[in-house]
């Protein structure tokens, strides 16, 4: 009897497939929003880097402003602006999004674009009068990979702070 319990048992738990169901959560809270060279209003590439992961953010042209928002700047993913997350074969550094011809390693194992979800920016004039600071969230993100399995995660709200000068 023990035996047939056994080989049932055993049989469910090898049959059983999950689907390769794949449930990712995006954690970049402790990663700082970079960018290449010295960030202006007209610089639209911003990007997050976890060890051999990265969160880059296209915005739509002149979502940055030297000027006091009136209310939130909202930029639609992905009609206007992007959100891509990448996974490297190996960790990643700023220069493979900065140099002139990115670096051979490491390489992107995965890349999921944002299929939703929206750019929300807001702008404060700072006391010195000249510099601008630029909060930077993301809203409703949903990526969709490759199998069509959805990805959405909302605790990425806060992409960051960038400030630009008149």
């Amino acid at each position: 009897m023990k035996q047939v319990i056994l080989f049932v048992f055993l049989g469910l738990f090898l049959s059983c497939d999950d689907g390769d169901l794949q449930i990712e959560t995006l954690n970049f809270d402790d990663s700082s929003i970079d960018f290449c060279g010295t960030a202006t209003t007209e610089t639209q590439v911003f990007f997050k880097i976890s060890g051999d992961e990265a969160l880059i953010l296209t915005l739509a042209s002149g979502v940055l402003k030297n000027e006091v928002s009136n209310g939130t700047i909202e930029s639609a993913i992905p009609a206007n602006s992007k959100i891509t997350y990448r996974i490297f074969s190996a960790n990643v550094s700023k220069n493979y999004f900065c140099d002139a011809l990115p670096p051979q390693t490491p390489t992107v194992i995965d890349e999921i674009e944002a299929v939703d979800g929206k750019v929300l920016v807001n702008t404060i004039l700072l006391e010195d009068g000249i510099t601008y600071e630029h909060t930077i969230q993301l809203s409703d993100i949903s990526l969709v990979n490759d199998d069509g399995s959805r990805i959405t995660d909302l605790s990425i709200n806060d992409f960051g702070v960038v400030t630009t000068t008149n």
